[in-house]
Formats: structure tokens, sequence, C-alpha cells
């Protein structure tokens, strides 16, 4: 075991104790694929939740409204496609693919790296090279974001916010 696995590993109860108590002030995130917000309260009371099945890292978590919506905490959005292959009602369409609606940025007073420890945990998972390490304790998310949200679940000190982009 590495230690930036140890390390998860034995953060992750403290995660969830931390991510329990915030759930009243968390984002929701839709998959990537719709083109209203509106159809979801309506189209989606009739489904399966086909889409929660279908994608391949299991994000996707059909909520007690019985809509979508995306859970980063272990993994990210490939934006493999699959979930709007298998939506039955069309409110997940692949034409309408975009980027997860959403800013990711980095809390400095909680970033292990801002206070002076050596970690990379949010950049070895980033598919895109979006995060810059500034003299090697200053990590921040460049312009080749795509908001997968790899690096979320992957963070120890729980520092890597979601923020809707109409919050920016």
């Amino acid at each position: 075991m590495e230690r930036r696995e140890l390390f998860s590993f034995l953060s992750s109860s403290l995660k969830d104790a931390v991510r329990e108590k915030e759930e009243s002030n968390e984002v929701v995130l839709r998959p990537p694929y719709y083109k209203s917000e509106d159809a979801f309260g309506t189209e989606c009371q009739q489904c399966q939740g086909e889409c929660a099945s279908l994608c391949q890292e299991q994000i996707i978590v059909i909520g007690e409204d019985k809509t979508p919506y995306l859970d980063f905490s272990k993994r990210g959005c490939t934006y493999c496609d699959e979930c709007a292959i298998a939506c039955p009602s069309d409110v997940l369409l692949v034409e309408n693919k975009k980027m997860v609606e959403a800013s990711i940025i980095i809390n400095q007073q909680k970033c292990l790296s801002w206070q002076g420890v050596m970690c990379f945990s949010c950049k070895d998972p980033c598919l895109e090279d979006a995060i810059d390490f500034k003299a090697m304790f200053m990590p921040e998310i460049n312009e080749k974001c795509t908001s997968c949200g790899f690096c979320i679940g992957r963070c120890p000190a729980d520092a890597i916010d979601i923020l809707p982009k109409d919050d920016m």
C-alpha cells in the first residue's frame, strides 16, 4: 500500500462524517447531457434509473425525488455518454453533451499542500493535467479543468470545493 493510499484510507471515515454534516449545503450536479433542468422533475419520475445503473464510474445517484445527480465522493465523470444513451425519456441526450456545470476550486485553508505538506493527491488522478503546483506547495486549478470531479474524492483533507457556475 502506498503512502497516499494509506493516508486516504485513514481520512475516509472523517471525510464521510464531514460530508454528512454538510449535505444540506451540497451542490446538486446533474449528468452533463441535459438541455432543461425542468425535464428532470417531470420525465425522471417514471424512469427506473437506467442512467445510474449503466454509469461506468458509479457516480450517478438517483435521489429521493427520483432525479439523477452526480456524486464525486469516490470517482469522477469520464464523459463516456453511457448515461445519455441509456436514458429512455430523452432527458439526457448525447447531442446535449457539455461539461459538468460547476467550478472546482481548491480551498487553501484546508489544503495540505497549502499548509506546507507535500501532497499531490489531487493532481495524480487528473486526466486533463488541470492542476498546477507553484513552488511545490500551492496547487491551483487551471483552464484545462473539465469539472470531471476525479480530484475531489482523492483529496485526503476534503479541500476541493464544487461551486455551481452561476456562483462564480
